[in-house]
């Protein structure tokens, strides 16, 4: 049976299965399983245009699914885009669903004139990292990720300036 890579629309059939898979994702990361708050927030970004859901679906089946944001590239006035998400099932594992979708990525990004296709992973994930080098991609170098992490709970310092 083939995989065939799908753009996930809000009224798309396999939304809600992508949702479910998106919160498997999340439990997969330590977050603790949230079905229907997951559910209103992948509709919320895709309703949005914060970024772009495909799944993997093999006959009704979702196996995986890849979400994608285009951020402008400025010094090259085009276009970047970014793969924010990947997940496969695990019992889906090693069987192409991961590759494909990121070819789907690939393709459509190189279609829109995009500058670049990046991504992130954690430096010991040696299987998608494996996966990404195969692919052609490569790491950064001269950079480094830098986050400010937003505690709602407390106010802002410059507010006291």
């Amino acid at each position: 049976m083939t995989t065939t890579i799908v753009p996930i629309a809000l009224g798309h059939p396999a939304f809600d299965q992508v949702a479910a898979l998106f919160d498997d994702y999340r439990a997969h990361y330590g977050q603790p399983s949230a079905p229907e708050i997951t559910r209103s927030w992948l509709h919320d970004q895709i309703a949005q245009h914060r970024f772009s859901a495909a799944a993997a679906i093999r006959g009704d089946d979702v196996r995986g699914f890849v979400t994608v944001t285009i951020t402008p590239a400025s010094l090259m006035l085009g276009t970047s885009w970014s793969i924010r998400d990947l997940y496969v099932a695990p019992h889906h594992r090693r069987s192409g669903v991961a590759n494909a979708l990121l070819q789907h990525v690939i393709r459509n990004a190189r279609a829109a004139g995009a500058h670049r296709v990046s991504l992130q992973t954690e430096t010991d994930n040696t299987a998608a990292l494996t996966l990404y080098t195969d692919i052609g991609f490569q790491p950064v170098t001269g950079l480094t990720l830098l986050n400010l992490t937003l505690d709602h709970t407390r106010q802002d310092p410059a507010d006291n300036a």
